[in-house]
């Protein structure tokens, strides 16, 4: 079945490098399980890519 899209199944992007966090993903390297929120992430996450902190991430607009 598929779960409805809401405000908190936006996808982040970071930017110092461009990566993607998608909650329907999650990041498995990093213990955070698809269907995971950006705003359930921990505030210690780090970009698996870059290492940039949460707050350098932004909402991805369409």
């Amino acid at each position: 079945m598929f779960k409805k899209m809401t405000t908190t199944d936006k996808k982040y992007i970071c930017t110092e490098c461009e990566y993607i966090y998608d909650p329907y993903v999650g990041e498995p390297d990093s213990a955070i399980i698809p269907g995971t929120p950006f705003n359930h992430i921990p505030e210690n996450w780090l970009c698996p890519v870059c290492g940039a902190r949460k707050s350098q991430f932004r909402v991805l607009k369409k």
